[in-house]
């Protein structure tokens, strides 16, 4: 008896954190619908490649504008005029990246959980083309598509 109830509470433990991630379509499955860049504009990807801190899920904001939140195992991207920018996450802490782009320059985002004092800390920090695109293939979509 002791060991049904413990393998049931495993199994919704594992529910719990399975139902926390990113569902979507797959990078591969919609880059054919991502458009072009429009003439003076910069696009943002930002992406979270760890189901670690599943739970914490805050919103990103751009210049103080919401665009997305971080989920795990999950990215989406935006266009923004190029310019200066500052991402933010707020859990019990905010945690901030000020970067710069260039017209028709992509940028890469990578959000991860990090142990805070009472809830997980959401950090953002800049990744490389390279790396960010190996793990934008294995990552649900979690935006939205111009006309979907």
């Amino acid at each position: 008896m002791r060991r049904t109830i413990l393998k049931l509470a495993c199994a919704a433990a594992a529910a719990v954190l399975v139902s926390g991630c990113a569902t979507g379509p797959k990078h591969d499955e919609i880059a054919s619908s991502i458009p072009s860049l429009k003439a003076g504009q910069s696009r943002i990807y930002f992406f979270r490649s760890s189901t670690f801190g599943a739970a914490v899920q805050p919103d990103i904001r751009l210049n103080g504008e919401v665009v997305g939140q971080s989920k795990p195992n999950g990215f989406f991207f935006v266009d923004r005029p190029a310019g200066n920018f500052l991402a933010s996450a707020s859990t019990e802490t905010e945690k901030t990246l000020s970067f710069v782009t260039q017209p028709g320059e992509t940028k890469y985002i990578r959000s991860f959980v990090s142990f805070g004092l009472m809830v997980g800390r959401v950090n953002l920090e800049p990744e490389t083309p390279e790396k960010a695109k190996a793990d934008l293939a294995t990552l649900s979509f979690t935006g939205k598509l111009a006309g979907k």
